[in-house]
């Protein structure tokens, strides 16, 4: 029996599949009721987010007769009572679509609504921030056509105005906490048609399916005014409280339609399922940008709705990033409404197939109610030249079709690593899961299964290992973990054993049924999410404030791969309870994950990998040592050396000159994380700038001071090649006499006059080139008259003290002189970027080496590869200088982020 690693409460208990989704900024968002909640895996009793659903407003959609109110299309919504809404969907964006560079997080609920929220990094609270309501702007497209009803001209379907929405975080669209709180929905929006009454909104009522079906459309009611009775009646969809609320006029001018008419358009209104797209990029030459560097970044939201329809959401990444305020809009637009399927959208899944960069392809995955899976493919250059909604951007290679027509409940699609090549899981009410293995090129499609894995219905599956393993969970409380192999599915236990110290809280083994589970960005661990059985509970204290529970399992002791004559070469005695196949399956399934990461475009999110290997060096260091040792020889040394750490360490050093820039800030994240847990970051950073080896100060460890040595040497060689990229493109733009002042969302060199100080301080560590290179700078600054005062001269922000350049991490002002004595000293952080005195505003804070940052790095510094060529004097044509900035860590490569107090919510990728 598998023991979880860590778990935690909540107090509200999901209600539909898929109620949990992991983040590429390591993020856990938890659909538990009318809540949201979002946590931290790295902390998980630390501080959450929120996000509280409220009853949203009515659409005017139209008016029906009294008696029409018990028709079988509208029964569902007389019959409805729920006080209030839940969360039916939860889906992250990729990262970057957030103004700070974050993940959106977009929420369907159970009234059909869908917005999208955005992170607090600049307001300071725990509640997530609402951007906007999709299904607003999608109530603005139907009733500009009229709800696609030719009998009614769009002009009689609302007195509203139809709101132009084009931007994200719009101070019309955005909705502040503050303001939430002041309004007052209207639950009584339900008019007589006609005549000057009232009448009260009839709520929605239950669904025949409660894990996959919503509530049907709402419905109103009539009552007396005026001693007369209206024979007709307003019976609106909900509606987002996006809007402000307006008093309702006196005389209704809706059309009076049909109950089929209603149900009809309450279904277009209705949505189910959220799902987001991968980060689609095109080039300059497809997308028709004037710049030679330009591109366009954006990523698609598809959201299901009861008519069977999808809608199609392309929402652009902002210009450029700020943790101050959002300057910066992000284009959200309708691109297509796809009618996918004859009932209702119950699942979505979205993945990117493994082609040609330039022309990304997107495949699509839907289920209906019906029991039909279909799927199909998009490509990029359509979602930008997409002009008909009606014609939407994608065409069906495969239809699925149930004869018992089982609903489905999820879908789990995943692209392997082969070309064209593609994994479809398909999880359905009855509890079975099937898998299919196609081949989009020759639109080939083969079956796994059926497999009757649960008793009840199946409420979550993920993939992980590129395929090798199918995690599924249901609602009979049961996760199975399912190893794939060729066209054959097989169970496999989930591993027992874990790293590390298990969960030790007094929380109860009382669960009832398990509503959703995500797999870690690194594949190490699952998180799932489970509903308690509160009969089982006391009533007092328990049931009160523990609904459900998030539970954490290690799974990195699965064989991923078939090993054949493979010994651990390691003291089998030192790790009790763990088989020498188990912690052969752990050392080859962590160099796998740590191999992935090795690609720049991959946000380094690597909690999971820094959390297994010091659960093991509690235990037994020699064996992370030993791991280390393989993913360093592999890595950095190209030829074999013995298999020790003193003797890996001296000729990965030699190699740095030839590493990628991401193979270097991921080794200087494991230096720092995992070989150097109790120092912090401030202690590293200070022992950094002055060491050597035979330094008796620093540590008594020898290997310590070698591992020191590495990281010292790592951050110098990552600290160089900026140096030299500023140097280069400060070249380019003086002989090109370009503009001085950088552009938002481009990178533009500064601290020149510090990086040549650091290049002097630094003389006999640098290479030749760079060298060479700054005494060309120097000369032309001279040639060119060009004065940096502002970097020369830098002045303490507190006293207006000069500050010399002394370290790259800190100055010291001189402080100011009053009557003959020298006034007090301040240490200032400098930017890890520019090397300039960090100004006092907000600035971005990397979390792994606590480094300050005003200026962001440009991109081409993560795009090192390896084996690159080493030349200075490299100088970009003018047309191509524009360099993007990217929020990362310059050594770390993880996302920054805006410094947030203890008690609130920050995410840790490491």
């Amino acid at each position: 029996m598998a023991s979880r690693f860590q778990a935690v409460t909540l107090v509200d208990s999901p209600s539909y599949p898929n109620s949990i989704a992991w983040s590429d900024e390591n993020l856990i968002a938890v659909a538990s009721g009318h809540l949201v909640t979002i946590l931290n895996p790295a902390l998980p009793f630390g501080p959450r987010g929120l996000i509280s659903i409220n009853r949203s407003e009515p659409y005017p959609i139209g008016a029906v007769k009294r008696e029409d109110l018990a028709s079988g299309c509208l029964l569902p919504t007389t019959l409805n009572r729920d006080p209030r809404p839940s969360v039916r969907s939860v889906s992250w964006s990729n990262l970057g679509m957030a103004p700070n560079s974050g993940c959106f997080l977009a929420v369907c609920t159970t009234e059909g609504h869908v917005k999208l929220y955005r992170p607090p990094f600049r307001d300071f609270c725990a509640e997530w921030i609402e951007v906007l309501d999709l299904t607003d702007r999608l109530y603005d497209y139907l009733a500009s056509i009229s709800f696609e009803d030719p009998d009614i001209p769009p002009s009689e379907i609302s007195n509203e105005p139809v709101t132009n929405h084009g931007y994200v975080d719009d101070p019309t669209d955005s909705v502040s906490v503050e303001e939430q709180k002041r309004r007052k929905v209207n639950n009584f929006g339900v008019r007589n048609a006609g005549l000057e009454t009232s009448c009260d909104q009839i709520s929605r009522g239950p669904s025949p399916s409660p894990e996959l079906e919503g509530q049907g459309p709402p419905k109103g009611r009539c009552t007396k005014s005026g001693g007369r009775k209206s024979s007709h009646q307003i019976v609106p969809a909900t509606r987002g409280r996006g809007r402000s609320a307006k008093k309702p006029p006196e005389v209704c001018s809706l059309p009076l339609i049909t109950a089929d008419q209603y149900a009809s358009r309450s279904a277009m209104l209705s949505s189910l399922v959220v799902a987001w797209s991968p980060l689609l990029k095109l080039s300059s030459r497809i997308c028709g940008a004037p710049e030679i560097n330009s591109s366009i970044c954006f990523s698609l939201l598809a959201v299901g709705s009861k008519s069977g329809k999808i809608s199609f959401w392309r929402i652009n990444v902002p210009e450029y990033y700020s943790i101050e305020q959002s300057l910066a809009p992000t284009r959200v637009e309708l691109i297509g409404i796809l009618k996918a399927h004859s009932s209702w959208v119950t699942a979505i899944s979205c993945a990117l197939l493994a082609s040609d960069s330039s022309s990304p392809q997107v495949l699509l995955a839907t289920g209906s109610s019906d029991g039909s899976v279909r799927i199909w493919i998009g490509h990029g250059e359509e979602f930008l030249k997409s002009t008909e909604v009606n014609n939407a951007p994608f065409y069906p290679l495969k239809e699925i079709i149930n004869i018992y027509a089982v609903p489905v409940s999820v879908l789990a699609l995943m692209p392997t690593q082969s070309l064209h090549k593609m994994l479809l899981a398909v999880g359905r009410t009855s509890g079975a899961i099937e898998v299919w293995i196609g081949d989009t090129s020759v639109k080939t499609f083969n079956k796994a299964g059926p497999y009757d894995a649960h008793d009840q219905v199946v409420t979550g599956l993920a993939w992980a290992f590129d395929g090798c393993f199918l995690y599924s969970c249901s609602q009979d409380n049961f996760v199975r973990s399912w190893s794939l192999r060729g066209s054959s599915l097989s169970e496999m236990p989930i591993p027992s054993s874990s790293p590390g110290l298990r969960s030790v809280s007094d929380m109860p083994d009382v669960f009832i049924s398990c509503l959703g589970l995500v797999v870690s960005p690194s594949n190490l661990a699952v998180a799932m999410v489970r509903s308690f059985d509160v009969n089982q509970l006391d009533h007092m204290y328990e049931a009160r404030l523990q609904k459900a529970a998030v539970e954490f399992f290690w799974i990195g002791g699965h064989q991923k791969d078939i090993l054949s004559n493979t010994s651990l070469e390691f003291d089998i005695e030192a790790l009790p309870g763990f088989t020498e196949k188990e912690l052969v399956y752990w050392e080859s399934n962590i160099l796998w994950s740590l191999k992935q990461y090795e690609h720049w475009d991959k946000p380094l999110v690597i909690w999971d990998i820094v959390a297994a290997l010091l659960a093991f060096k509690w235990s037994a260091p020699d064996y992370v040592d030993h791991v280390l040792v393989k993913w360093l020889s592999s890595s950095f040394v190209d030829v074999h050396v013995e298999r020790s750490i003193g003797k890996v360490l001296p000729h990965v050093c030699k190699s740095f000159c030839k590493a990628a820039s991401r193979q270097l800030q991921l080794l200087n994240i494991i230096c720092r994380q995992v070989i150097l847990p109790e120092l912090n970051a401030d202690e590293i950073n200070s022992n950094l700038l002055n060491f050597t080896v035979d330094n008796p100060n620093f540590a008594q460890d020898k290997q310590h001071k070698l591992w020191m040595d590495l990281l010292s040497r790592s951050e110098k060689e990552l600290r160089e090649r900026l140096v030299g990229i500023s140097f280069s493109a400060y070249r380019s733009f003086a002989s090109n006499s370009a503009t001085t002042s950088s552009e938002p969302g481009y990178w533009y060199p500064f601290g020149m006059a510090q990086m040549e100080q650091w290049v002097a301080n630094n003389n006999h560590q640098v290479h030749d080139q760079l060298k060479v290179v700054a005494t060309e700078i120097k000369t032309c600054k001279r040639s060119r008259c060009i004065e940096l005062a502002e970097e020369d001269k830098e002045q303490c922000s507190y006293c207006s003290a000069p500050v010399p350049f002394e370290s790259p991490e800190f100055g010291v002002c001189r402080g100011m002189e009053s009557n003959g004595s020298s006034g007090q000293q301040h240490k200032l952080a400098r930017c890890a970027v520019t090397m300039l005195v960090c100004p006092i505003t907000p600035l971005w804070l990397c979390k792994c080496c606590q480094r300050w940052i005003s200026k962001l790095a440009p991109e081409s510094l993560f795009k090192m590869p390896q084996q690159y060529c080493l030349d200075y004097k490299f100088s970009p044509e003018p047309s191509s200088i524009k360099v993007a900035s990217k929020p990362q860590c310059p050594f770390c490569g993880i996302l920054l982020q805006r410094s947030q107090p203890e008690f609130l919510l920050s995410p840790l990728p490491v």
